[in-house]
């Protein structure tokens, strides 16, 4: 009998014991990786809808339970300082590549627009819908400004070719000084341009149906050069999106249409060189590049 107290003594211990290494794997699998994004400094982001809804796709894909939280607004200079710095605010951000910001961030290489960031078409101001009707080349385009965020690569890739180009510190005003004709046209991605034309078309602005300024580039995710475990969550979950189809169906569901609308294949193209785009662009992964 004392046989038998003590030994269902002992398996009412084990029982206890194997209850709690269960909670705690359980609560183990559950914990979720926390990813804090800054806000564009506007009251508007083109690109935050889709963006957001590719860091889920790329979460689900890799197994990840994910909390995305909104930082505080900065702009790019700042957002890329915060990342390599202890202790920071945010764990990535997404923007153009350029060689620099490749040595001072760690980037997950998935071309998250398909290159379509460096397919460019202009913004005008009100009532210069006819501005670019003559443009055939880039020494037609160099007699016109163009209006860009001061920390963009895309300035120096439009001076490289010879471009006047005018800057902003902030994104907002660059609307405004377009229609003062402080400069002459904004050239914007071709899956930004009709949103921010959207957003201010009360202004009188226009799309310019002309032309389509083309330079290779990518846009990517980047995280802090020492997270390499996001770097690799994200890279995974991308891959296996892209392999599954998830990736271009997502895509597709976000832009299909402004790219239908804007009819690229009808527009005189401006191809311009790109000296900030990094030996390691994967350019030869055909999957990863949309062309019109």
């Amino acid at each position: 009998m004392m046989q038998y107290h003590c030994n269902g003594a002992f398996i009412m211990s084990s029982l206890r014991h194997i209850a709690w290494l269960c909670l705690l794997l359980s609560s183990c699998s559950l914990a979720s990786t926390l990813i804090r994004y800054p806000l564009l400094a506007t009251a508007y982001d083109p690109q935050q809808q889709y963006m957001l809804a590719l860091l889920r796709l790329a979460c689900n894909k890799a197994g990840a339970d994910c909390k995305l939280q909104a930082a505080r607004s900065m702009v790019q200079s700042r957002a890329i300082l915060q990342l390599q710095r202890p202790g920071n605010s945010i764990d990535l951000l997404w923007t153009m590549t350029s060689k620099e910001r490749e040595r001072q961030l760690l980037p997950v290489r998935i071309p998250l627009y398909k290159g379509l960031i460096g397919w460019r078409i202009a913004l005008l101001g009100e009532g210069r819908e006819q501005l670019l009707a003559d443009v055939k080349n880039i020494g037609d385009l160099r007699a016109f400004s163009a209006g860009q965020g001061h920390d963009w690569p895309d300035v120096s890739i439009l001076r490289a070719a010879g471009l006047t180009v005018l800057t902003s510190s902030d994104y907002e005003p660059l609307f405004s000084m377009l229609n003062q004709q402080r400069f002459d046209y904004f050239p914007r991605a071709a899956i930004e341009v009709e949103n921010e034309y959207l957003a201010h078309r009360n202004s009188g602005i226009s799309i310019d149906p002309y032309i389509l300024i083309h330079y290779p580039t990518a846009f990517y995710f980047f995280v802090a050069p020492s997270n390499k475990a996001l770097a690799t969550l994200l890279e995974t979950g991308l891959e296996r999106a892209i392999s599954d189809g998830s990736f271009e169906h997502l895509f597709r569901q976000f832009h299909a249409g402004t790219l239908r609308r804007l009819q690229l294949d009808k527009r005189v193209i401006i191809r311009l060189g790109n000296p900030l785009l990094p030996a390691e662009t994967p350019l030869q992964r055909k999957e990863l590049w949309y062309s019109p």
